[in-house]
């Protein structure tokens, strides 16, 4: 297990060994501002009410909502801005569909997540058409670690979801949502099978400890990462987090994309791919690069044959 973690994941060790033992996570927590609470106030009414509907109403519902709301807030304009140079080829009417259908699955994502304990993934005839998960069940039968990448497409809880459902022990890194209350709402309505690990100063530590136990990762990797590498993604240099291929590349992991697409209302497909060939040309900033070229030339394919289904409001991209 040899090679250095990238500059973005090293010092972040560095200061959880530094840490005072006696600071508690909750002394770490962002302070709670009015305009948290009322945000949260909101949210917490929204989602009561997509709770109280059935899935497949509330799924329709939020999808509905936000196609009427989402195209006219400002917002939006960055959406039409990293689609036109992202795919060229789109007519304005195309790219303004593509925008609708973007808010359509974003709302339905919001409208969902009360409702993910009910989600079975492997339930035959169930809501979730799985492929490839001989994959997943080979890596488990060699004694492999595992770190499971998706990106924000579809419902992207699914693929975690998945995971914990398996049967194996997981954690997932994820970006905390920046209101504090909503986040732990999202939390909660994902539960408790697996770890979750936000994005931060000590999420390194963490992540490293998930592995040395021999457990999973389950990770979003289509983020922008300011301190990241530079790496290809729609033919333009994207920053992107190693931290993904210096884990991978250290503990010698299988990393399976899983792809999840939306089927039509709240039912999905879930395809895991065969895992990808890990660099090993000796120098791990090369071949941190050169795997992560491959996890982004896999999003981009799939965001290429499904593009209404992904968030294209990240800043993905420098202006």
């Amino acid at each position: 297990m040899s090679g250095k973690l990238p500059p973005q994941i090293a010092p972040s060790v560095v200061y959880a060994r530094r840490r005072a033992s006696g600071r508690t996570a909750a002394c770490r927590e962002k302070p709670i501002s009015l305009a948290h609470r009322r945000q949260g106030w909101g949210a917490a009414l929204c989602f009561g009410a997509f709770g109280l509907l059935p899935l497949d109403w509330a799924s329709a519902v939020g999808g509905a909502l936000a196609r009427l709301i989402g195209p006219r807030l400002g917002i939006s304009k960055r959406a039409r801005l990293n689609i036109r140079r992202a795919l060229p080829e789109l007519a304005e009417h195309e790219i303004a569909n593509t925008i609708a259908q973007m808010w359509d699955n974003l709302g339905r994502v919001a409208a969902e997540y009360p409702h993910l304990s009910q989600i079975r993934v492997f339930e035959p005839g169930g809501r979730v058409e799985t492929h490839g998960v001989e994959h997943m069940d080979r890596a488990v039968a060699a004694g492999r670690r595992v770190i499971i990448f998706s990106g924000h497409i579809a419902n992207w809880e699914i693929a975690m979801l998945a995971a914990v459902q398996y049967g194996i022990s997981v954690a997932q890194i994820y970006r905390a949502a920046n209101n504090p209350l909503v986040d732990r709402m999202i939390t909660r309505f994902r539960g408790t099978g697996g770890e979750l690990i936000p994005k931060g100063t000590v999420a390194a530590r963490r992540a490293i400890a998930v592995l040395r136990r021999g457990a999973h990762l389950t990770m979003l990797a289509d983020q922008k990462m300011n301190d990241g590498i530079p790496v290809p993604f729609f033919g333009r240099t994207a920053m992107t987090s190693s931290a993904l291929a210096a884990l991978a590349l250290r503990f010698d992991c299988d990393v399976l994309p899983a792809r999840v697409e939306r089927l039509g209302g709240a039912r999905f497909r879930l395809t895991v791919f065969p895992p990808l060939s890990l660099p090993r040309s000796g120098d791990h900033h090369t071949d941190a690069a050169t795997l992560m070229a491959q996890v982004n030339q896999i999003l981009e394919g799939w965001i290429r044959d499904r593009p209404e289904q992904w968030f294209w409001l990240h800043r993905r991209w420098p202006d």
